[in-house]
C-alpha cells in the first residue's frame, strides 16, 4: 500500500495562491511514488487577488479553499478536516499564497503569524514524527513554527542573479533556525524534525529543474513515511 500524503494549497496562481507548476510537479512525483493524495486548503477570504496577466491588485474576493479546488481538479478538502492520524505524511506547495493566506510573511517578515489551521495541521505531524515537505516560500512556515529547525530556500546570496530573495535566509537565521545553501535540484532533509525543503521557484532556473527539486524533495519525503 502506498503512503498516505496530504497536500495543502494556498490558492491557485504564483501571485495570489499556490504557484500551479510546484503544486502539479508535487502530485506528479507523489503519482510515481506510488502514494495515495488527498489534497487540502483552508477555507478563508484570500488576502488579495492578483491580475495574472497585468501583475496589479484586482478589486474583488477570493476563497482560498474555492480557488484550490481549480488545482485539485474539485476533488479537495477544507484543511479544518485534516487528520494527521489518518495521513503519513503532508507537503506544502510554494507560491505568494503560502506567505499571504497560510501566514502573513507576506507582510510581516519574520514576525508574521501562522494560520491556526495550517499552524495545528505542522504541530500535529511534527508530534507525530511524520514527515513535513515544503517548497519554495514554504519552509518559512517551518521555521516559524519550529524554532530550530534547518530548512533551505536556495541559497543566502543571491548567486549570479539566480537568487532574488536571498534575504529570507537571512531572516529564517533570525528566527532561530539553521538556513542550509542547496542548488535548485537539490533538497534539504532535517532528519531530527523530519522536514524536507527545496527552494524551487527561490531559484530563477529552468522549469525542468523546478521539477527535478521538488521531486528529490517528495522522494525523501517518501522515504522518512
Amino acid at each position: 500500500m502506498g503512503k498516505r500524503v496530504a497536500v495543502v494549497l494556498a490558492g491557485c496562481g504564483v501571485f495570489d495562491g499556490s504557484e500551479v507548476h510546484e503544486a502539479s510537479a508535487a502530485l506528479v512525483h507523489l503519482s510515481r511514488g506510488g502514494a495515495e493524495v488527498k489534497i487540502f486548503a483552508p477555507n478563508i477570504e484570500q488576502r488579495d487577488v492578483v491580475n495574472h496577466l497585468k501583475g496589479s491588485p484586482a478589486e474583488e474576493k477570493r476563497n482560498v479553499l474555492v480557488e484550490s479546488a481549480r488545482l485539485a481538479r474539485g476533488n479537495i478538502q477544507d484543511l479544518a478536516e485534516l487528520k494527521a492520524s489518518e495521513f503519513d505524511a503532508v507537503i506544502f506547495p510554494g507560491g505568494f499564497g503560502v506567505a499571504k493566506n497560510l501566514c502573513s510573511w507576506a507582510v510581516d517578515g519574520k514576525n508574521c503569524t501562522v494560520n491556526e489551521h495550517v499552524h495545528s495541521t505542522l504541530q500535529a505531524f511534527h508530534s507525530a514524527k511524520k514527515p513535513i515537505g515544503l517548497c519554495c516560500i514554504s519552509p518559512v512556515l517551518a521555521a516559524k513554527v519550529f524554532p530550530g529547525c534547518e530548512v533551505t530556500v536556495g541559497q543566502d546570496k543571491n548567486v549570479d542573479g539566480r537568487f532574488p530573495d536571498a534575504e529570507t535566509a537571512s531572516a529564517i537565521v533570525e528566527l532561530g533556525c539553521k538556513h542550509v545553501c542547496k542548488n535548485v535540484n537539490e533538497s534539504h532533509v532535517d532528519k531530527a524534525n523530519k522536514i524536507v525543503t527545496t527552494c524551487a521557484f527561490m531559484c530563477k532556473a529552468p522549469l525542468h529543474e523546478i521539477f527535478e527539486g521538488v521531486g528529490t524533495m517528495v522522494q525523501e519525503v517518501l522515504k522518512l513515511a
